[in-house]
């Protein structure tokens, strides 16, 4: 069996970030978030990994590498333009030749990991698998209906009357029937080709299309919202070291992770939270919940509940809290005459302002 992995897309939910960064290696408690995927994959005994990349390509392939660090062997493939999930399949066929395949997108989060649903669908086999989970706003989302049997009667993407509250989790498992389906279907009004379209044609051809529903943990990661609950339920496990300095008049409590290099003087951190190799954190306050990076320096601050990427600052600004802060930013105080703000912002950014 055989793993693709989406990791190409704009990430534009996430702008900012994502006009520097892919949206896949944005990190989660110091960890990109696309990692824990292939992580899974490894764990569910998938070795031989094929990564669908775009116009972050070199990054990708810069933190990924051979996947050798990771127990996998990865083979790139590139996607010209984010013309659908379904083309993706269609670009990867020699890639994944007859084999099965899991198909993840690689900003997704799943608590648990996949295992068990591999193994099951070792088992049995149906044409196509997909995950489902219940949402309060469907019409952001691939959506099922379900008949009374319980088996998949339809799949819409992003539906404006959606016709369920049951939204398609980012794995897929097939095999190699969808080939047909991918290579069957038009685009869409979108202009891409969706999988909904390629999975519902499975159905309309009486092919075994099956679906489990997970009332367990998952997270699109797409925006700085999920961002920053994913990173709250990864650092609920964090375990408690210190490998690097923390001085007499600092105060650690709770679950915290110092890392190696990490300085902390005359400070307090409450965890979950997590301090990256290098990183100075000095008179100030980190709340649960909050990743810093390694080489940042928090001086005279409060930060909680936020992650803050790596050779940035925040010196003398009070307190910020839920935040998503980028690499090698300086956040420091406004002259307190003339009272104004000062604005350097990108293209989609988004900015709140005290009165």
């Amino acid at each position: 069996m055989k793993a693709l992995v989406l990791a190409g897309g704009a990430g534009t939910r996430l702008r900012p970030i994502t006009h520097t960064s892919a949206k896949q290696l944005v990190p989660v408690a110091n960890k990109p978030v696309l990692f824990y995927g292939l992580e899974s994959i490894a764990a569910a005994g998938i070795t031989d990994v094929g990564i669908v990349v775009g116009d972050t390509a070199d990054e990708i392939r810069e933190a990924v590498g051979d996947g050798s660090a990771l127990g996998l062997e990865i083979t790139y493939i590139r996607q010209e333009a984010p013309l659908g999930l379904a083309h993706a399949v269609l670009i990867a066929r020699d890639f994944l030749g007859d084999a099965d395949f899991v198909m993840y997108l690689g900003d997704n989060f799943i608590v648990g990991g996949i295992t068990a649903l591999v193994d099951n669908f070792r088992a049995e086999r149906p044409d196509a698998q997909i995950l489902l989970t219940k949402v309060s706003d469907p019409r952001a989302f691939g959506v099922a209906e379900l008949g009374p049997d319980g088996r998949v009667r339809t799949l819409e993407e992003k539906p404006d009357v959606p016709r369920s509250d049951l939204a398609l989790v980012g794995v897929y498992l097939f095999t190699p029937a969808v080939h047909e389906a991918v290579r069957a279907i038009r685009p869409s009004r979108r202009g891409e080709l969706e999988i909904t379209h390629a999975i519902q044609w499975l159905v309309e051809e009486g092919r075994d299309v099956r679906s489990t529903t997970i009332s367990g943990y998952w997270k699109d990661t797409g925006n700085v919202t999920d961002m920053l609950e994913v990173n709250r339920s990864v650092l609920e496990t964090v375990e408690p070291c210190r490998e690097g300095e923390v001085d007499a008049e600092s105060e650690i409590i709770g679950r915290v992770r110092i890392e190696a290099g990490a300085k902390v003087a005359g400070s307090r951190i409450v965890g979950p939270a997590v301090i990256g190799p290098g990183t100075l954190i000095e008179g100030s306050y980190v709340g649960p919940f909050t990743s810093v990076a390694g080489g940042c320096v928090i001086r005279d601050s409060e930060i909680e509940y936020s992650i803050v990427l790596r050779d940035s600052s925040v010196c003398g600004v009070g307190r910020v809290e839920a935040s998503l802060i980028g690499r090698n930013v300086e956040v420091t105080p406004a002259p307190r005459h003339p009272s104004a703000h000062r604005l350097v912002l990108g293209d989609h950014s988004k900015v709140q302002i005290s009165s």
